[in-house]
């Protein structure tokens, strides 16, 4: 059997290796345009991007992305993010003067580094990757805040679990294919197709009411929007662009014809993928 390589940005034992996993062979990369390029490219089968945390918010730069870029989106799946505090065998919170992680789970941890004012926070660029670094640096002093795969991989010891303020902290993930190769019958695990979502992305003449008719060619048809969110258009100040998540196939009779409607006014429209859910 084919390993299909499957892009994404981090280190081994980063969340997004972990949703990576479920579809093929995991293929790092450093930035998240660096994913993107190597699909569009085709040097890498397929890539996984994370979109949405459910405290966090949106990840405004891959949804530019996923307009700007030749890319369809395949499937989605949503990975629970379960942060750790890692160190070198012997290490302690007690004698700990630092801890490294990525900037989002650094914020998601506020409650342990208010507990803990002798340890220091500091940014890494990466949760697995803050993990590799104390790992190499051989410092008990200096600890991690990572997965349970980043503390398996680098060899560190899991000092406390669930780490996190909140219990609910999940990931949204897209996994993409460059816009020429829709096929999800490579991937290590197939979507389930029993309810599809569609996600677009448009903008809007500024013109009252406007808004109102781009959800009324939804409404008027039951479908479900399950999502909506505006962006700066970055071309003129002051206009945005419009992401939308709904129920449903783009060849479904009743969401072809709402996306002829919407088109119809619509200044930009673009479909950016039809697609099933892959569960862990």
């Amino acid at each position: 059997m084919t390993n299909w390589l499957i892009g994404y940005q981090g280190e081994p034992g980063a969340y997004s290796e972990i949703a990576a996993l479920r579809f093929g062979t995991p293929q790092p990369y450093e930035t998240f345009d660096d994913v993107f390029a190597a699909v569009v490219a085709k040097k890498t089968d397929y890539g996984v991007v994370p979109i949405e945390n459910s405290l966090g918010g949106s990840i405004h730069q891959n949804y530019d992305l996923l307009q700007h870029q030749p890319v369809v989106i395949l499937a989605e799946t949503f990975v629970k993010v379960e942060h750790c505090l890692l160190g070198l065998p012997g290490s302690s919170a007690d004698t700990a003067v630092k801890v490294l992680s990525h900037p989002q789970a650094l914020a998601q941890c506020r409650n342990f580094i208010a507990e803990h004012p002798a340890i220091k926070a500091e940014a890494a660029y990466d949760t697995a990757g803050s993990a590799k670094i104390v790992a190499a640096g051989g410092d008990p002093r200096i600890l991690a805040i990572a997965s349970k795969r980043a503390a398996e991989l680098y060899g560190l010891e899991i000092l406390r679990e669930n780490l996190a303020d909140e219990e609910w902290n999940i990931t949204r993930f897209f996994c993409i294919a460059h816009q020429d190769n829709p096929d999800v019958s490579h991937l290590k695990n197939r979507p389930d197709t029993t309810q599809q979502k569609t996600s677009i992305v448009f903008s809007l003449p500024n013109e009252p009411g406007s808004l109102f008719k781009a959800m009324a060619t939804l409404a008027l048809r039951n479908i479900d929007l399950t999502k909506i969110e505006s962006r700066p258009s970055r071309k003129k100040a002051f206009e945005y662009l419009f992401y939308a998540d709904f129920i449903g196939h783009r060849d479904t009779p009743n969401i072809h014809n709402a996306l002829e409607h919407l088109g119809e006014f619509a200044t930009m429209l673009k479909v950016l993928g039809s697609y099933g859910v892959v569960n862990p």
